[in-house]
């Protein structure tokens, strides 16, 4: 069989929208993914189908972390960028593998962007909650480290060979297609797509738990002009989602169902290598999935206390049957931040829209909004930091007044707070391991939503302890 080159695409992981790093030759459709019949399973491990389109060649992404030790932004392989690992698996939570031409491709899937980590003792064993809002992984870190690493001298045949040869025994022709076609071949994309990300550069950085998931769809799959546009956020839960309707911090999805499938093609997939008949499984997953509960012991009397004005001050935004949650609540009304709805235009809704017009599927729920979610507070405890660009650190800042709210904080450190409800943001620890966010900086503004600011401390500290419970 004539073996030629497809195509070699290379990018980086993000939510549903992510950037895939990858090389394809020669990638047939029908190559073994990997499946799963546990649901759980699934969204962890399995593929969506992106490794015939933009994967990674395996022991390229084995051998990076080892032949380039001294780019990562701290000792620890992978682990520096947020990845996490389960016992037993050679691949992070949030990677999927299957066979292609010159073997295993690596590629992401909803649970890179869509997994929850937590600590009760700063030395203690650390829970993931599946489907929640990845609060350690730094995709742009990543993405930064791939073309760095493609810019090095370093990587050639040579080198990355003889790391791959610590790994594993490459048979002769899977070492020539490596040498010959693979490593060169992935160089090159990753060059190629430094170019074309490089208006991350001139934007604040995206740091552990965000992602901009909509620039790179709006300049990369629909070819829109590229502007100044900062679409920075955090990254949002994907359980109990059976009856949405506006999906996305600014509503910009009518459908959840289209929403996982437009998560297929932004993470790499094509409109016909997608997996729908796996995205629907997993559709159905995230409608009935509970969102977790606290894990420390919560103050009763406190929390009934604080239960009448939860409903008083938040209810009607946050409660299920609210009268205006999972509405678009305006920017004018909110203050919050504007940027990130700023960014996507009535333009970049038509022409999602437009997308895959002529295929068994279609997208037509896409929409342009003028302000944020007033999204369901299920599981909030676990959802900090807070506001869509995740700019205040806490339940209890985000009850004061903002200009009283933390100015600059870290984020990626996963010991729970339970007096101010969030996650350790200061101190030595969380500096070491974090990602400093700047709320002076655009798009990072922490202003606005100033609801039950004027309470005093003791019903914000029972508002807190009631907080906890959903």
């Amino acid at each position: 069989m004539r073996l030629t080159v497809q195509r070699l695409a290379a990018a980086v992981a993000v939510f549903c929208w992510a950037l895939v790093a990858g090389a394809v030759i020669d990638a047939s459709q029908s190559a073994p993914r990997a499946q799963f019949d546990n649901p759980e399973e699934q969204f962890k491990y399995g593929s969506l189908g992106i490794e015939s389109e933009e994967g990674f060649p395996y022991w390229i992404w084995q051998a990076l972390p080892r032949v380039f030790a001294d780019k990562l932004p701290r000792p620890g392989g992978y682990d520096s960028f947020g990845f996490v690992w389960e016992p037993g698996h050679e691949m992070p939570v949030g990677f999927s593998t299957a066979d292609q031409f010159g073997g295993p491709r690596v590629s992401v899937n909803c649970a890179f962007c869509h997994t929850s980590a937590y600590r009760l003792e700063p030395e203690g064993p650390r829970t993931l909650v599946m489907a929640g809002p990845g609060n350690l992984v730094n995709p742009q870190a990543y993405a930064r480290f791939l073309y760095t690493v493609a810019d090095d001298p370093r990587f050639n045949a040579g080198e990355l060979l003889k790391a791959i040869d610590g790994l594993t025994n490459l048979s002769w022709t899977r070492r020539m297609q490596y040498r010959m076609l693979l490593i060169p071949g992935t160089r090159r994309a990753l060059q190629r797509q430094k170019k074309e990300f490089a208006w991350m550069d001139r934007n604040p950085d995206w740091g552990a738990g965000r992602i901009d998931p909509f620039n790179p769809i709006r300049f990369r799959l629909l070819k829109q002009p590229i502007d100044t546009s900062i679409g920075n956020a955090d990254m949002m839960p994907l359980w109990k989602m059976k009856g949405r309707t506006a999906i996305h911090w600014d509503g910009l999805a009518t459908s959840f169902h289209e929403s996982m499938l437009s998560s297929g093609i932004g993470n790499g997939a094509s409109r016909k290598s997608i997996q729908l008949g796996t995205l629907g499984r997993l559709e159905q997953w995230f409608s009935e999935l509970p969102s977790p509960r606290y894990p420390l012991p919560i103050n009763a009397p406190l929390s009934t206390q604080g239960g009448p004005l939860f409903v008083q001050h938040c209810a009607s935004c946050h409660a299920p049957g609210g009268a205006r949650t999972g509405s678009v609540v305006p920017i004018s009304e909110v203050g919050t931040d504007a940027h990130r709805v700023d960014m996507w235009t009535e333009a970049s809704a038509a022409a999602f829209n437009a997308f895959a017009d002529g295929y068994p599927w279609d997208f037509k729920g896409f929409r342009k909004t003028n302000g944020y979610v007033a999204v369901p507070l299920d599981g909030v405890w676990l959802r900090a930091p807070y506001l869509h660009n995740g700019s205040v650190p806490s339940l209890h800042d985000l009850l004061e007044q903002p200009d009283t709210r933390p100015k600059a904080f870290f984020r990626g450190y996963e010991l729970l707070d339970p007096v101010r409800v969030g996650f350790v943001s200061d101190g030595p620890v969380a500096e070491r391991i974090g990602t400093r966010y700047d709320t002076s900086l655009p798009g990072n503004g922490n202003g606005g939503h100033l609801y039950g600011t004027d309470l005093t401390s003791d019903q914000k500290r029972a508002l807190l302890e009631f907080l906890k419970t959903l």
